[in-house]
């Protein structure tokens, strides 16, 4: 079969499964479809079922592709891999590779199927050696980059990062993603029980912490899976405060609850719709959302009289999560981006601050400013006592310990023997074509 036949195929495939499971919206309710820059609105007089929607999108993006890597990059990766696994910390400080503005951590380790690790805040980029059957690379697409640019343009900046790694054989597929939407609601999402969700799934579970409720998790490590669960109290643990500006923007208001609705979406089951390339499943994100909140889970209200679950009415609060219109999608992103994974700063500077008070307290200082220069001079020494026992001078000993933690965060290229990438790629790439 040609590909063209195929690509077409699976296109009529999705198309079929687009056009079955999108929601019917009739004109006299159509300013209840979500737009993420309005209030959707619904019939309701009930102040608990109104759903304010702040943003949805692509939460996250796992990405393959079919290729081979270069030789030099291969043998440049090995010794990367090798100094990572070096006794010495100014070794594994060196274990970086620099590709145009990203400055990866190379791990020591890799996986079952791929020989080396790369990784900044923006890609986890997992890579096999030449000549191997599994693909050239699997990346994962971090969930703030994503705050940041659409997926297509995600795409096109990690594909011109591969070209420089290798020779790239196809257009990237889909292996698993996640699609969320962020909304304000006062409804009580405890206040039904697991029997109120109708859906194919295996498992239903109900998440409390300290008593509290958190969310529902529905068919969690299946071929789809859903979450619906407390995103504010999820960003106070996962340190994701780059949404609340975000929020903000779309008109979420400070004591506003937010609840996320997501779903994940792996390659077993988009391989089973025909629409693995990533073009394809962008193309049907409507299908897939209408599927996922249609045939494959609902909210219900259960009705004892009623055998037949699938004849239970709808939850208004489900109606309306089932009404996103993906083609609609203005979901503002962040204007600043960052590769670095750095630690929260203020939180840095919150244990720092806790050792002085603790160190004044432990010392009996209570005059602030006479007890920042003792400080300083007693850390001084004990610096400079540490660097001794260790026979080194005080300034290589600081660095010893800020080199790596540089190397985790992407903030500091310690690799002196930085290579061009670009030129490199280049020389393969014309020797790969018999130039």
């Amino acid at each position: 079969m040609s590909s063209k036949k195929q690509s077409n195929n699976s296109r009529n495939n999705a198309s079929r499964v687009s056009a079955r499971t999108r929601p019917r919206v009739s004109e006299e309710n159509r300013e209840a479809v979500a737009v993420p820059s309005n209030t959707a609105t619904n019939n309701s007089n009930n102040k608990q079922n109104k759903i304010k929607f702040l943003r949805f999108g692509v939460d996250s993006l796992y990405l393959s592709y079919q290729g081979d890597l270069f030789e030099r990059i291969d043998q440049n990766l090995t010794s990367l891999k090798n100094l990572a696994r070096s006794e010495s910390p100014e070794q594994q400080a060196k274990a970086q590779l620099k590709i145009g503005n990203h400055l990866f951590e190379v791990k020591d380790k890799g996986t079952s199927m791929f020989a080396y690790v790369l990784e900044d805040n923006a890609f986890r980029i997992q890579l096999s050696r030449p000549n191997k059957a599994v693909p050239m690379a699997y990346i994962k697409i971090s969930s703030e980059y994503l705050t940041y640019k659409t997926p297509e343009q995600a795409e096109k900046h990690l594909k011109d990062i591969l070209s420089e790694l290798g020779v790239l054989q196809s257009s990237a597929n889909v292996s698993r993603i996640d699609l969320y939407v962020d909304f304000v609601s006062h409804q009580d999402m405890e206040a039904w029980t697991r029997e109120a969700w109708v859906t194919r799934a295996g498992s239903v579970n109900a998440y409390a912490v300290n008593q509290k409720f958190t969310g529902w998790a529905i068919g969690m490590g299946g071929v789809i899976a859903a979450r619906l669960y407390d995103k504010l109290l999820e960003i106070t643990k996962s340190n994701k405060g780059y949404l609340f500006p975000l929020w903000e923007m779309a008109g979420h208001k400070e004591s506003e609850p937010v609840w996320r609705l997501e779903f994940e979406f792996k390659r077993d089951f988009l391989k089973q719709k025909g629409i693995i390339p990533l073009s394809e499943v962008l193309f049907y994100l409507n299908g897939l959302w209408s599927y996922a909140t249609t045939e494959w889970l609902k909210l219900t209200i259960p009705n004892k009289d009623d055998e037949t679950r699938t004849r239970w009415p709808v939850h208004e609060l489900w109606q309306q999560l089932a009404t996103l219109d993906w083609d609609t999608n203005n979901s503002p992103l962040k204007s600043r981006f960052t590769n670095q994974r750095t630690p929260n700063n203020e939180a840095t500077l919150d244990r720092g601050f806790s050792s002085f008070t603790t160190w004044m307290a432990a010392n009996g200082h209570d005059d602030p400013d006479s007890a920042f220069k003792a400080f300083y001079d007693v850390l001084a020494y004990h610096i400079h006592d540490k660097a001794n026992k260790f026979d080194t001078p005080v300034d290589d000993y600081i660095l010893s310990k800020v080199l790596p933690k540089a190397r985790m965060f992407n903030t500091i290229n310690n690799n002196l023997q930085e290579q061009d990438l670009s030129f490199n790629a280049d020389a393969y790439r014309r020797a790969s074509d018999g130039e």
